[in-house]
């Protein structure tokens, strides 16, 4: 059959992925829609997955997605007419020791904030669930009965057969080979029988998604790995019914297949394969067979299974599977590409996530929006580190070697390190700094005392920094810290149509004097939160922006897209021009006066303005803002000055015993003010409204702004969740976010982040309250509260207003 000419949408590979996405655009969509498989449908990936169907990730919304794929799965035979092999086993999740436990404790009650009915099982109950499994090593287990498995093969022919009959055409044996371009956009795919016109391809070509987004100048940063799984043959007491079972700490997964097992896992030491190209004709295809590496999980899976000794082996399947970075996949709009979307590297769990993210991944290529808060799989969390291939690569290793790791809080990365330091990177390590990573910055998170271990020691309770971090914040509550941050990333807006661009992007009014900076959203077409940033005036036409660091390339994209058609701004990103040094604390302005000679008193250099001073002979733009609730200003300083402003401002602060700061600090400081964190306590799933940001909404003016609309109509209506605080008295209680608000006995919503308040000298959460019918203040007043913390009903009380005021010092709660 001929390709057409042209199509509405293209998508660029027929496994589980790009079957899914041409189903859903057909559906739902009826969209022009047309596959382009290279080989045969299935024969990349897809045909030799395990087939493991499991929903809970620590994202709502992700799990939301992953449940949709096992309702999809449920009744696609029905319309179809093709079976999938979708099996509702449930899942078996084993713990060996107390870590393990507490984590599982804390993924229950995480399942029961996203409406899911984990059980906690004892070794025994496990025993009878599973009579054959040795269980004397068990502290318990979980289970959650809706997991599963399926036919990976089977769901992909009956997603393509929907979406065939839904209008969708599909072409085996057709090799994309390039792209025609105009600019930033895709006008045809070139393919080795001819091109197709197009509005926009989707790139689920899985293993080779990395360079056929290359042939239109986009990064996609995944690494194929060696996964390897066993056959056997049957075993007596297996049966269809048989539940999966994952046994993390063991690194091993088993499911049942025709009465036999399948038996693979996860090692600590996998084997990449290529970080080459891969060959287009290596279709259906696997490795050879490599016993000694698989021997560490038969070795394992004996000791839980022992009927396994004496069962005969079927078959090995080596394959490759795409794994990533950070261990999630990968879903958008490419930064690179107008109108390249992206749906590859899942990291072995393609099968669960298909049916969902092929239904999220056509509405936001229809849309160009993504449909709900997918930051955590959004291809725009990656930035130009991840196009180097042997970095991608060893981090990839390491994700995929804590596939079945405990998940401590706040562990950090170790590979790659330190890839990019700010030129105080010395100084800090001096002061016994201990690092984190984010997007590649090396980031102090925390200053060790002189007898502490100059390293973090992971566990499930307070950790070995929680008193030194203690320590940070009272300084800066009580006279002033120095907070390296000049991983921000930072851009700035110029040209004649600067203002206009930005008043039309920001919620909040940016068209303010010279010298006045703005904390703004910017919203999407829901009304939610896209990006929360800063905007400083500094001339006329030259706007200078400040936001997080992880969001650099998203925040950017999605300024750059937005930007209306025929104004001349232009966007430029200066991140590595500038370093940032945070000073915050009550003594900051006597710190800051004694090096520079501007003015810095109150009436001078008031809150929300920006100034250029001179600090150590270099040109400084200050801003006068803050996020931890004190006096404070942001340094940003050329970057090769940043060590002379630091040794200023250390040498200024002596008498007042100013130190550097770190961010875990800065996080307790935060939370005590009540201010919010994007991507967790503010999303593209909230609007201002429910954040209690509605202040920050320009809609008393006649402005005309993005998702204006939207915030009209939230503005004018009850909301169904608003943001709160929460303290508990029980000091030893951790809170981390996803713990459960029960209000007057009844789930109520979940935190979204948690810490603990110095200050206040409590356990401190924020979370929305929700509400069918809507929630008000009154509501929220008239509640009362607890928290479910890893199973455990804790008594809370909820605050609407900030629990530290740094006026009168007044300390709430």
């Amino acid at each position: 059959m001929q390709i057409p000419d042209r199509a509405q949408f293209v998508v660029v590979g027929g496994g589980i992925i790009g079957c899914s996405t041409a189903y859903h655009l057909a559906r739902d969509h009826k969209a022009d829609v047309v596959l382009l498989e290279q080989g045969k449908l299935t024969g990349g990936s897809t045909w030799h997955a395990a087939g493991l169907v499991g929903q809970l990730r620590s994202s709502a919304s992700i799990t939301q997605v992953l449940k949709y794929s096992v309702d999809l799965y449920t009744r696609l035979a029905e319309e179809t007419g093709l079976e999938t092999g979708w099996k509702m086993t449930g899942c078996l999740r084993l713990a060996c020791n107390e870590d393990r436990w507490t984590e599982y404790k804390r993924l229950a009650t995480t399942a029961g904030s996203f409406g899911m009915d984990m059980q906690l099982l004892s070794p025994s109950e496990v025993k009878s669930m599973w009579p054959l499994m040795d269980v004397s090593d068990l502290v318990g287990a979980n289970y959650l009965p809706t997991d599963g498995q399926a036919s990976p093969s089977d769901i992909t022919q009956s997603l393509a057969k929907g979406a065939r009959m839904h209008g969708a055409k599909i072409f085996e044996g057709v090799e994309v080979t390039g792209f025609e371009l105009d600019g930033d956009r895709i006008t045809s795919v070139i393919t080795n029988q001819g091109s197709i016109a197009c509005e926009k391809v989707i790139n689920c070509a899985g293993q080779w998604a990395r360079q056929v987004g290359a042939l239109a100048g986009i990064n996609v940063p995944l690494q194929p790995v060696k996964h390897q799984y066993i056959i056997t043959e049957q075993i007596e007491g297996i049966t269809s019914e048989t539940a999966t079972i994952r046994d993390p700490d063991r690194f091993t997964y088993f499911k049942e297949e025709v009465g036999g097992l399948v038996l693979g896992g996860y090692e600590p030491n996998p084997i990449a394969w290529t970080k080459e190209d891969v060959p287009s004709e290596f279709s259906f295809q696997l490795f050879d067979d490599d016993w000694d590496h698989f021997e560490q999980h038969m070795e394992q899976a004996v000791a839980r299974v022992p009927a396994l000794e004496q069962a005969g082996v079927k078959q090995m399947i080596n394959g490759p599977e795409s794994f990533t970075p950070d261990g999630n996949f990968i879903l958008g709009s490419a930064p690179q590409c107008r109108n390249m979307y992206v749906g590859a590297g899942f990291n072995a769990f393609g099968i669960a996530a298909g049916g969902g993210a092929g239904w999220v991944l056509a509405q936001w290529a229809v849309d160009d929006e993504a449909p709900m808060d997918l930051w955590v799989v959004d291809i725009r969390r990656f930035s130009e580190l991840h196009t180097d291939r042997d970095w991608v690569c060893d981090r990839t290793l390491e994700a995929y070697g804590k596939h079945y790791t405990i998940g401590f809080p706040h562990e950090e990365y170790t590979s790659g390190r330190p890839r990019i330091v700010s030129p105080l990177y010395d100084r800090l390590k001096d002061h016994r700094a201990v690092f984190g990573s984010k997007l590649g910055w090396e980031r102090p998170n925390w200053l060790a005392r002189e007898n502490d271990k100059t390293e973090d020691v992971y566990s499930m309770g307070r950790q070995n920094w929680f008193e030194t971090v203690g320590e940070e914040h009272r300084l800066v509550r009580e006279a002033a810290g120095i907070f390296d941050q000049s991983s921000f990333a930072k851009y700035e807006v110029s040209g004649t149509g600067a203002v206009q661009a930005l008043e039309y992007l920001c919620a909040n009014h940016i068209d303010k004097p010279v010298g006045r900076l703005t904390y703004t959203q910017l919203l999407n077409s829901r009304g939610g939160i896209e990006c929360d940033l800063t905007v400083a005036r500094l001339a006329d036409d030259l706007f200078y922006i400040v936001t997080g660091t992880g969001f650099r390339t998203h925040d950017s994209t999605w300024i750059s897209e937005h930007v209306p058609d025929g104004l001349n701004a232009m966007l430029r990103d200066v991140t590595e021009e500038f370093g940032t040094l945070s000073l915050m604390g009550p003594r900051s302005r006597e710190i800051l006066q004694a090096i520079t000679a501007e003015d810095c008193s109150n009436e001078a250099f008031p809150f929300g303005h920006v100034r250029e001073i001179e600090i150590a002979g270099h040109p400084v733009r200050a801003l006068r803002v803050t996020y931890v609730g004190e006096l404070g200003w942001e340094l940003h300083v050329p970057l090769n000055a940043t060590g002379d402003v630091f040794d200023a401002l250390m040498e200024a602060g002596k008498s007042s015993g100013v130190c550097p700061v770190g961010y875990r600090a800065l996080e307790s400081l935060r939370l005590e003010k009540g201010y919010r964190a994007w991507s967790s306590d503010i999303t593209p799933n909230d609007s201002p409204f429910e954040a209690g940001l509605g202040w920050a909404v320009k809609l008393k003016s006649d402005s005309e702004f993005m998702g204006r609309g939207a915030a009209e109509k939230a503005a004018n209506s009850i909301p169904k969740k608003l943001l709160a605080c929460f303290t508990v008295e029980d000091l030893s209680v951790v809170l981390l976010g996803r713990e459960t608000i029960l209000r007057n006995g009844e789930f109520a919503g979940y935190l979204t982040s948690g810490g603990y308040g110095y200050t206040v000298g409590k356990p401190i959460g924020l979370g929305y309250v929700r509400a069918k019918d809507g929630v008000t203040q009154s509501y929220l007043k008239d509640g009362t509260y607890e928290l479910v913390v890893a199973q455990k009903r804790v008594p809370a009380e909820l605050h609407l207003d900030p629990l530290y005021d740094p006026e009168g010092h007044k300390v709430k709660g």
